[in-house]
């Protein structure tokens, strides 16, 4: 369970979020989520194997490309994709993965946990962000 306190805690305290699967479809909320996000003021690094540039940020072809320290792995992949892309965000040691709206995966979930990582899954950070944080 996600209590608002929890979700308002790690909205403030992490600042830096890997975006797998970001879009650079404005039309997308793969694209208009972490375009909020970083006008929020949150440092935002797209993952997209297809892209080169998204939201004026150089795009990382997967996690394992990221090269420094990375706070929020927020997914926007189909939920049967998401253990391999933990399985891959472990090795950066991120404080929480965050699953968007409609992505759950308990195997990928139990993987991070497993090495210390919060999970948050079937929420919408921009939407959590929007109530939680005045």
């Amino acid at each position: 369970m996600y209590t608002d306190e929890k979700l308002k805690r790690i909205l403030e305290e992490n600042k830096t979020i890997a975006v797998v699967g970001c879009s650079r479809d404005r039309q997308k909320a793969a694209h208009t989520v972490p375009k909020y996000m970083k006008e929020q003021g949150y440092k935002i690094m797209p993952v997209n194997p297809f892209a080169n540039q998204i939201l004026e940020e150089k795009v990382h072809k997967s996690l394992s490309e990221i090269k420094e320290p990375i706070d929020i792995v927020n997914i926007f992949r189909p939920s049967e994709q998401c253990l391999e892309v933990v399985k891959e965000a472990v090795n950066l040691k991120p404080k929480v993965i965050w699953m968007q709206l409609g992505i759950e995966n308990k195997d990928a979930a139990q993987v991070a946990e497993k090495h210390g990582i919060e999970v948050i899954m079937d929420r919408c950070i921009l939407l959590e962000h929007k109530n939680l944080i005045k």
